[in-house]
C-alpha cells in the first residue's frame, strides 16, 4: 500500500500496476478534518486527474465530491495495488518450499535480513492474498487498535509484513486459525529473530512453518544475468535490489547500513554511543572468516566484554553476521571451541572494509577470508532455500590443523576446502587428509572449492569451481559420481 498526497490545482496520479483500488479522501488542515471521497474504485493503467469537484479516471469513470476545495487543503490517493508486475523477478529457489510448507500449515513464516526479497517473494507466490506491512505507521495504528477488526478485513488470510512491528498480533491471529485450521491462510514476515521467535513460541507454535531467507543465492543469480566474476560479486553482494535495478553498490550499502543496520540495533538495545558500534563493525569486517577473540575485540572497541557479546547477538538476531561453530565431536584432541564470524552478505562486509572494486577485492590481504564468505554464504543459502537447517561447521587444532567447512547431511560429515587461488595445488589436500585420519565415521572423501577453471578428483576428493556448480549444496550432499 502506498499513500500519496496531492494539492488540489492540477492532481495527476499514474497506476504503476496493472490494476488495483484506490481510496481517495479529502485533508482540510484548517479544521483538522479528513472526508472520505470515495473507495474501493478500481483503474487499470491510466492517469487520475481532478476536474473541478469531479475525480476523473481514464477509462472515463468519475465519482463526484460535494466538498469545496481550497488552496490548503490536500487531496489524499491512497493506493493499494491488487495485481503486480512482476517482470524483472526471479522465482526464488525457496519458492517451492513456501507453496509445499502452506499446503501443510495455517500459517507460514518467514524470515530474514531486510532487503533480502520476503515480501516480493510473498507477493508473488500469493498474489491473490491481501498484503498490508506494520512497517506503515497507518497499518499499524489500525491493527492495534482494533486486531479483531483489521484481521476480520482478511478472513480467507492474507500476507503481513515485518510483524516483529506489533507481535500482539499474532495472538489474534492464532484465534482465527484455531477456529477452522485452513491452511495456507497466513504468509508473515520478519526481520528480527528474538520479537518473532517468542511471539511464534507463544502463539502459533505447532502452527506455523519456518522459513529462512537471505539474499540471491549463485544458483538464483544464473537465472537472472550472466555469470559473474567471483571478486565483483564480492564487491557487489547478492541483495536482490542490486541485481534488478543495477543500483551502485557503494551508495546502496552505505544507505543500507544507516537505514536498516544502525536502527534496528537502536531498537534492539540502548546504543549510546554509534561511533563505537561503527567501529565493531568495521573490526568485525576485518575478522571475517576468523574465530571471534571477545577480549581482542573488546580491547579494540573501547567497551566491555558484555556490550561485545550483546552487540554480536543483535547483529545476528538481525541477520547482519552468522556463525560457523567448531566441530569437536568424538576428536580426542585439543580443539578450538570459539566459532568463526562471517556476513550474511559479504558485500557489506566488502563496503566496511573499503573495498569498492573488483581490483581491490582480488588484491587485499584478506581476498582469501572474502571468498571464503561468499562461499560458506551460499552453502548455507542452498540448505535454507530447501527448508534445511543446515548443520554446519569448521574444525581446528591446538596445531593448526584445519577444515574450513564441515557439512552434515543425510548422516554423512563432508569436509570443504574453500580456497580463493586459481591454481590448485597439492597442499590444499592436506588439512583435509589429516582430518580424516582422526577416524571419524561417515566421513566422506570431501571437496576442495577454488577459483580455477578445471573440475577433477585428487585422491578422491573432488576439485571444482563452486561458481561453476548448477547448485552448489546439491552438489556438495549428494553422492561423488566417478568423473
Amino acid at each position: 500500500m502506498s499513500v500519496s498526497a496531492f494539492a488540489p490545482a492540477g492532481l495527476r496520479v499514474r497506476a504503476r500496476h496493472a490494476r488495483g483500488q484506490v481510496v481517495l479522501g479529502l485533508f482540510q488542515p484548517a479544521f483538522g478534518r479528513f472526508d472520505q471521497l470515495a473507495q474501493g474504485v478500481e483503474f487499470g493503467l491510466g492517469d487520475l486527474r481532478l476536474d473541478g469537484r469531479d475525480l476523473v479516471l481514464a477509462d472515463g469513470c468519475s465519482c463526484s465530491s460535494t466538498v469545496d476545495l481550497c488552496k490548503s487543503d490536500v487531496l489524499l490517493a491512497i493506493y493499494t495495488s491488487t495485481e503486480h508486475h512482476y517482470a524483472s523477478m526471479i522465482t526464488r529457489d525457496i519458492s517451492k518450499e513456501l507453496v509445499r510448507s502452506a499446503a501443510e500449515y495455517p500459517v507460514v513464516t518467514i524470515l530474514g535480513p531486510r532487503q533480502s526479497g520476503k515480501t516480493t517473494l510473498a507477493r508473488m507466490t500469493f498474489p491473490d492474498k491481501p498484503y498490508f506491512s506494520l512497517e506503515d505507521p497507518d497499518v499499524r495504528i489500525a491493527a492495534e487498535a482494533d486486531p479483531r477488526g483489521f484481521l476480520g478485513r482478511m478472513e480467507e488470510g492474507g500476507i503481513l509484513d515485518e510483524v516483529q512491528r506489533l507481535p500482539a498480533l499474532l495472538s489474534y491471529v492464532q484465534g482465527m486459525v484455531d477456529k477452522t485450521r485452513k491452511r495456507g491462510r497466513f504468509i508473515l514476515t520478519g526481520s528480527h529473530q528474538p520479537q518473532l521467535h517468542e511471539a511464534v513460541s507463544q502463539s502459533l507454535a505447532g502452527r506455523t512453518a519456518m522459513l529462512t531467507l537471505w539474499p540471491f543465492s549463485l544458483h538464483e543469480l544464473l537465472r537472472y544475468e550472466t555469470p559473474r566474476a567471483p571478486f565483483d560479486l564480492i564487491v557487489r553482494g547478492c541483495f536482490p535490489r542490486l541485481h534488478e535495478e543495477r543500483l551502485e553498490p557503494r551508495r546502496f550499502y552505505n544507505g543500507y547500513l544507516q537505514t536498516y543496520v544502525e536502527r534496528d540495533v537502536r531498537a534492539l538495545i540502548q546504543l549510546r554511543d554509534l561511533s563505537q558500534f561503527q567501529k565493531f563493525l568495521m573490526l568485525l569486517a576485518g575478522r571475517v572468516g576468523q574465530v571471534v577473540n571477545l577480549a581482542s575485540l573488546s580491547n579494540d572497541v573501547g567497551v566491555s566484554g558484555t556490550t561485545v557479546r550483546t552487540w554480536l547477538s543483535v547483529l545476528k538476531a538481525s541477520y547482519v553476521l552468522f556463525e560457523l561453530p567448531p566441530f569437536f565431536e568424538n576428536v580426542r584432541k585439543r580443539v578450538i571451541k570459539s566459532p568463526k564470524i562471517f556476513f550474511t552478505d559479504v558485500g557489506l562486509a566488502s563496503f566496511l572494509l573499503g573495498i569498492h572494486t573488483e581490483e581491490q577485492a582480488s588484491r587485499d590481504p584478506l581476498r582469501g577470508s572474502l571468498y571464503e564468505n561468499l562461499v560458506v554464504a551460499d552453502i548455507v543459502k542452498g540448505a535454507l532455500n530447501r527448508g534445511i537447517r543446515p548443520e554446519v561447521y569448521f574444525f581446528r587444532d591446538s596445531h593448526g590443523n584445519e577444515v574450513d567447512l564441515l557439512i552434515r547431511e543425510k548422516g554423512a560429515l563432508t569436509p570443504v576446502e574453500i580456497k580463493s587461488a586459481a591454481t590448485f595445488s597439492v597442499d590444499f589436500v592436506k588439512g583435509m587428509e589429516r582430518f580424516q585420519a582422526l577416524g571419524i565415521k561417515r566421513l566422506s572423501a570431501g571437496a576442495i572449492l577454488y577459483n580455477g577453471e578445471q573440475r577433477f578428483n585428487v585422491r578422491g576428493v573432488r576439485v571444482f569451481n563452486p561458481l561453476h556448480a548448477e547448485d552448489i549444496w546439491e552438489t556438495l550432499t549428494a553422492p561423488p559420481r566417478s568423473e
